[in-house]
């Protein structure tokens, strides 16, 4: 079980909000032909990754992976790693189970909820390989920022689940928020930068469409590549 001090709070701030997005026919059935598979309840028990994904390898826990399209890619690149992605609105789970189906992904699960929760009830300390975080909502306007994920006790809680070794990867085309994410990620004790400032898209992550909307826009997108140690 989670430790008293990382479980997760109920919180009144919440870094998202429920849309009511509409589910495509393809997405609808793949989420009631795959998601019984693939698809991950919620529970207030640490997962055993083995049984889950069926074997020992690496694992990379993937939030808010919007419709899938980079995580399916990153998984079908890298049948040799296991990827766990937390995303809260339907549309999205049924697209990425659409591209499970069609691309024959056995390296990937998915859990439809508050990834705050499933970090503090289903995620063991020390269990993860990888972190990945790409494109979070910025809450742009200044009153909001309070609603971003990417906050200190929410880093320590990353933290907490990284092995040794482990890295975070997080990835934003708001120049504001990467200062933000860059200032928290560097006051946390046990992460340690890989490099100077922002670092190079690694070549694991491929281009998204929020990154092509941002540099279409004229908005650097900047990555941040921590490890624990």
């Amino acid at each position: 079980m989670p430790d008293q001090a990382d479980a997760a709070p109920r919180r009144a701030i919440r870094s998202f909000v429920l849309r009511a997005g509409r589910m495509g026919s393809g997405q609808q059935r793949a989420l009631e032909d795959l998601g019984p598979r693939y698809v991950i309840a919620h529970r207030s028990a640490p997962l055993d990754f083995d049984e889950v994904f069926g074997r020992s390898a690496p694992r990379i826990l993937e939030i808010g992976f919007g419709m899938g399209n980079a995580t399916s890619e990153i998984a079908s690149r890298h049948p040799e790693i296991d990827y766990l992605g937390v995303e809260v609105h339907a549309p999205g789970v049924g697209a990425l189970l659409k591209r499970i189906g069609e691309l024959g992904l056995e390296n990937l699960r998915i859990i439809q909820h508050d990834a705050v929760e499933v970090l503090g009830d289903m995620i063991a300390d020390d269990s993860l390989d990888g972190i990945h975080i790409f494109f979070p909502d910025p809450w742009h306007k200044k009153r909001h920022h309070k609603r971003r994920l990417i906050q200190p006790d929410f880093v320590r809680r990353l933290a907490n689940k990284l092995k040794p070794g482990g890295y975070l990867h997080l990835a934003t085309d708001w120049e504001d928020y990467a200062e933000q994410m860059l200032t928290v990620l560097s006051a946390e004790p046990r992460l340690v930068n890989t490099t100077r400032g922002y670092a190079p898209r690694p070549d694991y992550r491929p281009l998204t469409k929020f990154e092509q909307r941002g540099l279409r826009l004229g908005h650097a997108v900047r990555d941040l590549v921590f490890r624990k140690h």
